[in-house]
């Protein structure tokens, strides 16, 4: 329901920036790639940050931030990473609720990069090449 209402008001409002908010609460599988679709057509003309525990969601993003929360001493504290190619697959995979490293898990997130079209596995591919390089 917010996700259909921020898309009209941007597109009235020209509001550059959206920014969404567990949107996925309450959905999941086939629901959750059509919001995340959704979401990735307002991208395209707007700036979108989304704050997700959804991996169908996660995949479609142009950029995959992962939050770490920690709290010490009575203090909390945030650390933010971006993640790319091999990095990302395991996040996702992690996401989905299985053993980050099976393979499984791990086929089930390159699918979804796939299903996201050239943008998400060109990152993934693109990532393994500066390792390759970096590496040789």
């Amino acid at each position: 329901m917010m996700l259909a209402l921020k898309t009209i008001l941007a597109g009235l409002d020209k509001v550059p920036t959206l920014i969404f908010d567990e949107v996925d609460a309450g959905i999941g599988g086939a629901v959750g790639l059509m919001v995340a679709d959704a979401m990735r057509r307002v991208g395209a003309r707007h700036q979108v940050f989304a704050i997700t525990h959804l991996a169908q969601i996660a995949s479609r993003a142009e950029h995959h931030l992962v939050v770490h929360k920690a709290a010490k001493g009575g203090i909390t504290s945030a650390d933010i990473d971006v993640v790319i190619g091999e990095e990302r697959i395991t996040e996702l995979a992690r996401m989905l609720g299985g053993d980050a490293e099976s393979e499984a898990s791990r086929a089930h997130a390159r699918e979804l990069l796939a299903g996201a079209g050239t943008a998400g596995l060109e990152m993934v591919r693109s990532a393994g090449a500066r390792r390759k390089k970096s590496a040789g």
